[in-house]
């Protein structure tokens, strides 16, 4: 049949053909493929493509020549219209089967493939038609079960009581009804809310295709199905798909116990046994497609009289680990590049490969949600305190760790924990930095949900009560809290996911470190290829057993001498840890912040605590309680801690610089010399980095004469509040390196309590006040205008200045965007995020590169 339709006839209305002007802006994703596949001289039916703005003037009343367009396909052919979206995610109308059908037309059919099988298309079309065009009531339809002619005569019959006139008998008056029902339809409020959720702009536009049916029903060895050369799931090959005789559309997929495997297969008949021919081409198109359009797709195909149709191909659905295996792939196979294989792979998808994960097909009891803050899913019984989630790991029990919110205390118990689920919180709290730090799945500020700690009690948001031993999951990908143990994924890092990020690395023009407080960090950040450590956060070393004690004995002390005495006791501890972390990063910078929480956090705040307190003391009770209570501040972030602590009790820096030079000439022995980077938390003033220096230098000095040896080593500044932005020119002259840390600017830049900002943000986020949390995503504007502040005066100082952001941000895609055009030379973050910011950094280097 010639191409009649012409752009001078009906510029809104296109036949697909290879040279048609057709674009997904214009005519959407599947159209656009249609013709892609055309082009390949598949054997796809005549199709006709409707434009956006068509569909848009179909749904405000105007209709294009609807005789023009069947005069497009041969007298009496049957039509299919499907949705064609800009991005099928958004979704659509329902495709309608079969038009053309009626009273002529079944007499027709019937002489062709007997009557049974006519009546089965027109029954089909006009149930179809009843439902999602007339809009009658679907319940009345799908009761009518009677084969043959006696079902037809039943669905005619309904139609005409339930529609009040008899079934539309002109093609033409068919499909107008069928192309207003569908556009009026993605036009509606419903349907314009649900696809703005799935992140749809509001004036997105629908395209309609109308396709000549392949029927899939007849004599000979006719239906539909669908094949692909993938694994979803895995990106694995392997031809997966359904096939079902007698069949129309994805008919083989919702009809799984009467389809047949593509494959042959010992669990039941397949396609290539019942038609090896038409298999072998369907093969052939798939892997076709696949390299000329450099994409795994899903081909639609049908089958009439053996000869095989393929009516549709999308974009293979695939897991986050499908989706890198299936990228990699093909640039191995030379049919994409490396660089559009790592752009084809979203860098928060691989968490699904660093972490457990609830299986997409579980079913899910969600008792609760909060802010989804370290990824990751884990099961285990409920336990309220740290030291029952010891004694539950020891017994090899699974245990998820309740609190109202965590502190250093607990860091033991969240280590011996599988998950962690706290009443407060946010993206910056205490449990959510551990818990990223350490891989656990962590959800916090679940306000909704009733944490009762003394009934030991844990209420859903739907009023049950679960107790202590009882079982929970907690999806930290998603913030949601389950019932009972569904179905895991496990992690998968294969030498496909290193293959791949090794070509991330050769991209990326941004250092990316990990922030690691234990050995146990390091080795995780060395495993995902950090280049270092950039954030060592010291006082986590001393919430251990052997030393809490001597560390509230040197709190509690009275005079430097006696400080002195404590500290003595930790510091073998502290040179053993430094050790241990110089050895595992041997070759790498690992940069050592100084002791910054205020003192009043390692003390007991329960009367069992301050008993065992006194005891350990020799002092009462009373005294004990009276000294505590005294050093509480009304606002201790904002108090003594950092380097306010180093200059007011001078003694704990003296023990940690000494700790960590004794260490470094101690590690050096045996690799590469370790030249450590010393970090002086919340910096005001250029004055409070002189004095710590003085000291540190002094120390240096001392440890080089009792050792006989010498080392070099780096001082820096953590720049955490706004002062320290504005005077960095003169901070940077007294410093090798400034880090910018986030967590804290942003606190101080907003006036917001990162613990507690979780109760309101997303209120905040829903009414557009923020656009997003901005402890989870770096504040570009105003934050970032303190940090664009920072870098120019840190330069302008001191030429040479390292910079760096060692924030949690250091791990966020669009916060990394900012590092990056900022002029930072580094970034680092929890050690499981370091493979997602290694990503990011590469396809931010891939962009400029290709503008």
């Amino acid at each position: 049949m010639p191409d009649t339709l012409r752009q001078d006839q009906d510029p809104r209305v296109t036949l697909i053909t290879p040279s048609a002007p057709i674009s997904t802006p214009s005519h959407g994703g599947r159209a656009k493929c249609l013709q892609r596949l055309v082009r390949l001289d598949l054997p796809v039916p005549r199709t006709v493509a409707l434009s956006f703005d068509t569909v848009h003037r179909i749904a405000a009343g105007e209709m294009p020549d609807v005789v023009a367009i069947l005069g497009e396909f041969a007298p009496g052919a049957l039509l299919c219209v499907r949705p064609s979206s800009e991005d099928p995610d958004w979704g659509g109308p329902g495709s309608v089967l079969n038009i053309g059908m009626n009273d002529a037309a079944f007499v027709e059919y019937s002489e062709r493939m007997g009557p049974e099988l006519a009546s089965d298309l027109y029954k089909r079309f006009v149930t179809a038609y009843a439902i999602h065009v007339a809009r009658l009531d679907p319940d009345v339809f799908e009761e009518i079960d009677s084969p043959g002619e006696e079902g037809l005569s039943d669905v005619l019959r309904c139609y005409e009581d339930e529609a009040e006139e008899p079934f539309p008998q002109d093609p033409a008056v068919q499909l107008a009804e069928v192309l207003r029902s569908m556009a009026r339809a993605w036009e509606g409020t419903t349907a314009r809310l649900l696809r703005q959720a799935k992140g749809a702009p509001v004036d997105a536009g629908l395209g309609l295709i109308v396709q000549e049916m392949a029927l899939g029903l007849g004599m000979g060895e006719c239906g539909s199905g669908v094949l692909q050369l993938v694994n979803s799931e895995t990106g694995q090959p392997q031809i997966t798909g359904r096939y079902m005789s007698q069949s129309q559309g994805r008919e083989a997929l919702q009809c799984e116990q009467s389809s047949l495997y593509l494959e042959r297969d010992p669990r039941g008949p397949s396609l290539e046994e019942l038609a090896p021919g038409a298999f072998e081409t369907l093969k052939d198109y798939a892997a076709l497609v696949r390299c000329k359009l450099r994409v795994e797709m899903q081909i639609e195909f049908t089958l009439e009289n053996g000869a095989v149709h393929i009516l549709d191909a999308i974009r293979v659905k695939r897991s986050s680990r499908a989706a890198l295996q299936i990228a990699v792939r093909l640039a191995n196979d030379g049919i994409i590049s490396q660089q559009e294989a790592l752009m084809r792979v979203e860098p928060r998808g691989l968490s699904e490969l660093l972490h457990r994960q609830i299986d997409p097909e579980a079913e899910r009891d969600a008792i609760g949600r909060g802010v989804a803050a370290s990824p990751g899913a884990a099961t285990g019984k409920i336990v309220f305190s740290s030291s029952e989630a010891q004694a539950s790991a020891a017994r090899g029990e699974p245990c998820i760790l309740v609190r109202r919110e965590t502190s250093p205390e607990d860091v033991r118990g969240m280590h011996a924990a599988v998950a962690v689920l706290t009443e407060r919180g946010g993206m910056t709290s205490h449990a959510a930095v551990i818990g990223r730090g350490l891989g656990l799945p962590c959800v916090v500020g679940a306000a909704r949900m009733g944490f009762r700690l003394n009934d030991k009690t844990l209420l859903a948001e739907d009023g049950r009560r679960f107790r202590e031993g009882d079982t929970l999951t907690v999806d930290g990908s998603s913030g949601q809290v389950l019932a009972g143990a569904p179905k895991m994924i496990e992690a998968a890092l294969d030498e496909t996911f290193h293959v791949f990020m090794s070509w991330a690395d050769a991209e990326r023009d941004i250092g990316i470190r990990a922030n690691a407080d234990t050995p146990a960090d390091a080795t995780t950040a060395r495993n995902f290829a950090a280049q270092g450590i950039g954030l060592c956060r010291t006082e986590h070393m001393f919430f251990e057993a052997e030393r809490i004690t001597p560390m509230r004995e040197m709190i509690f002390a009275d005079s430097p001498d006696d400080r002195k005495t404590a500290l003595a006791r930790l510091l073998p501890m502290q040179r053993a840890d430094f050790i241990e972390l110089f050895r595992i990063m041997e070759g790498m910078p690992v940069c050592i912040r100084l002791f910054d929480p205020p003192l009043h956090e390692f003390l007991p705040s329960d009367r069992a605590g301050l008993r065992d307190l006194a005891e350990a003391l020799d002092l009462p009770v009373s005294d004990v309680t009276r000294r505590v209570e005294s050093m509480g501040e009304y606002n201790p972030m904002l108090g003594m801690r950092g380097v306010r602590l180093g200059i007011a009790v001078p003694e704990i820096y003296d023990m940690q610089a000494r700790a960590i030079f004794e260490a470094t000439l101690e590690a050096s022995k045996e690799g590469a010399p370790v030249v450590p980077e010393i970090m002086l938390p919340l910096v005001s003033a250029c004055r409070e980095v002189e004095l710590v220096r003085n000291r540190i230098d002094a120390v240096a000095a001392a440890v080089r004469n009792e050792r006989g040896r010498d080392f070099d080593y780096s001082l820096g500044v953590m720049v955490e509040t706004p002062r320290a932005c504005l005077r960095a020119d003169e901070i940077a002259q007294h410093a090798h390196f400034l880090s910018f840390g986030t967590n804290d600017l942003t606190q101080m830049t907003y006036g917001l309590s990162r613990d507690d900002a979780g109760r309101f943000m997303s209120h905040y986020v829903q009414q557009g006040v923020f656009p997003e949390d901005p402890f989870h995503r770096l504040d570009a504007e105003g934050v970032g205008e303190l940090i664009r502040v920072g870098v120019e005066r840190g330069r302008k100082g001191n030429g040479g200045v390292m910079l760096s952001v060692c924030g949690e941000h250091g791990g966020n895609p669009e916060s990394i965007a900012f590092c990056r055009n900022a002029g930072i030379d580094y970034v680092s973050c929890s050690p499981f995020r370091v493979p997602v910011a290694r990503l990011a950094a590469a396809q931010l280097a891939i962009r400029d590169k290709i503008g």
